[in-house]
């Protein structure tokens, strides 16, 4: 390790990492804990379709301040 990096690193979460990078650019957010917000809790994609994935991992929330975006969800398809 050089001598500018710091001995340990923080963990940070999906939703941190994102609202870093949106404060980086100057928009207001706050990460959200998993399932604390009722849009998590649905279906993530349609069941009609064949080539729509089943396998899809909830990361999290992000909830977006003062613009037309209320949240905006993480999640991950595999």
């Amino acid at each position: 390790m050089h001598d500018t990096e710091p001995d340990s690193f923080p963990f940070k979460t999906w939703p941190e990492k994102f609202s870093d990078m949106l404060s980086e650019i100057g928009v207001d957010s706050e990460a959200k804990d998993i399932a604390t917000v009722d849009l998590e809790s649905g279906d993530y994609y349609s069941r009609y379709f064949s080539q729509t994935p089943r396998m899809v991992t909830n990361k999290g929330c992000v909830e977006v301040k003062n613009t037309n975006i209320d949240v905006i969800q993480i999640i991950q398809k595999g």
